[in-house]
């Protein structure tokens, strides 16, 4: 295995990324300083994938004190939690992680900005921290799920890309290997944005891991034909009942995993389960530019005058689902009690490593 990546991480008081959208062609690193900036990487995806999003937000929110010099500290920290919050609406891992900023943020309200400021970059090293912790332990709760040999299909991209260093969805396939498995990946392209042919694939390349592209339209052929023992997605938002949001495309794969008879797995931390929504029809979808389907690197693809509809998630109902994987444990029906229990088992994990600290 390569040396683990690393898409966010805090350079001294400077956030570094690693830019997405110019991949898998450039390894562009952004380097930011201010609120501003890390909700436009988040806006634009040059940031993606729930956790690394709400890894970002979190230091958005930490730089808050570096703006507005004139106003207040609540009034910079409510500008910056506003404009972070507005960037995009389906991960809830972004609206988790200002919720802890806000309360590190009201435990120290009332020092000076300098030190607000190290403080909530602290909680922020925190999340990134536990992040990329979670992600290795998903990563080994799902392992065994696999089969040495098999062929694994995955959608969109879960990996150290999408989790701030490890992986969810390619977590797993990454533990699996580690473990001594041989397994094979069929990465489906993704569109309109691609993550799965540019992202997914750039991913397992530099970790050795055999992967082939397939459109999105070819995953029923092979799904029917036996060639593939499971798939496994991520998440960026699952309900209280299991229903998941993830990127467009993966309740069609659910259908037919479903209707071929192979396992269709979930892989997310607890951080990406939201108790609050009681469905998937609570879960606001995000719709996107039309004109990342009505073109592509630039060029038209479709007629001039020619209407797009792009929502960038769909939901699974859980009843596609055959396991929910968390670093938790591996959650199975009914979702109702296991998410719960799992949640709660990572809220007395969190509650025991701050007492110790």
């Amino acid at each position: 295995m390569t040396e683990l990546l690393l898409p966010v991480y805090r350079e001294g008081p400077l956030l570094r990324l690693l830019d997405q959208r110019m991949l898998p062609a450039n390894e562009v690193w952004l380097t930011l300083e201010k609120t501003s900036e890390v909700a436009l990487a988040i806006r634009e995806m040059a940031v993606r994938g729930a956790p690394s999003v709400g890894v970002a937000a979190a230091y958005g929110a930490a730089f808050a004190m570096r703006s507005g010099r004139t106003t207040t500290a609540r009034e910079r920290f409510e500008t910056a939690h506003h404009v972070l919050a507005a960037t995009r609406p389906t991960a809830v891992n972004l609206f988790a992680a200002l919720e802890r900023m806000e309360r590190r943020f009201r435990e120290v309200e009332s020092e000076p900005p300098e030190r607000i400021e190290t403080a909530l970059i602290e909680e922020a090293d925190a999340i990134a921290g536990e992040a990329l912790d979670s992600s290795r332990r998903l990563g080994r709760h799902g392992a065994e799920l696999l089969a040495s040999g098999s062929t694994v299909l995955t959608h969109c991209n879960a990996g150290a890309l999408a989790t701030g260093g490890y992986g969810s969805a390619l977590g797993i396939i990454r533990a699996a290997v580690e473990s001594g498995k041989a397994l094979k990946v069929l990465a489906p392209e993704t569109r309109p944005f691609l993550q799965g042919s540019r992202l997914t694939a750039w991913e397992l390349a530099r970790e050795g891991i055999p992967v082939e592209v397939i459109t999105d339209g070819m995953s029923g052929h092979y799904l029917s034909r036996g060639e593939v023992a499971a798939v496994v997605v991520g998440a960026d938002r699952i309900a209280a009942n299991g229903d998941t949001a993830n990127k467009i495309g993966t309740y069609t794969h659910a259908v037919l995993a479903k209707e071929s008879g192979v396992p269709f797995y979930v892989a997310a931390p607890t951080s990406t389960i939201d108790l609050a929504c009681a469905d998937g029809s609570r879960i606001p979808i995000e719709e996107r530019s039309a004109g990342e389907v009505l073109s592509f690197a630039g060029h038209a693809t479709a007629p001039a005058g020619v209407g797009a509809r792009n929502p960038a998630f769909d939901v699974t109902p859980a009843r596609y689902i055959t396991a929910i994987v968390t670093e938790e444990g591996i959650c199975r029906p009914p979702y109702e009690t296991s998410l719960a229990d799992a949640v709660a088992r990572a809220k007395d994990l969190r509650r025991s490593v701050s007492a110790r600290h």
